[in-house]
């Protein structure tokens, strides 16, 4: 008999009424802190990526702008150039205006 074996049964303890439920309630509220706090940090992160991208199209849109007013602008000063030429000045007055360059008795010098 040197080799017999002993089985012991497991003995549980009695249930105290309140200490379990405690337990699990203690619990219960942890998970659900977490949960709400990975939740709100859910939220926080896609939030701010849509922000970046509205944020990117945006700067898009602003570069596009940006580049078809510059291209206004080169033009308008082409424009300009082109109004200020001397000889489409001198075709206006001579041919819309009637105007002729003076000659030398309607030239009066001052002194």
């Amino acid at each position: 008999m040197a080799q017999s074996k002993v089985a012991y049964g497991k003995v549980a303890a009695p249930a105290r009424p309140g200490v379990a439920v405690r337990e699990n309630w203690i619990s219960f509220r942890y998970l659900t802190g977490v949960m709400v706090l990975l939740t709100l940090v859910s939220i926080f992160h896609v939030w701010s990526r849509v922000e970046v991208i509205d944020l990117n199209l945006r700067i898009g849109e602003a570069n596009r702008q940006f580049r078809e007013q510059q291209q206004e602008n080169k033009r308008l000063r082409v424009e300009v150039a082109s109004l200020k030429a001397p000889a489409r000045i001198e075709a206006l007055a001579k041919g819309e205006l009637g105007m002729a360059l003076p000659n030398d008795q309607q030239v009066v010098l001052v002194k």
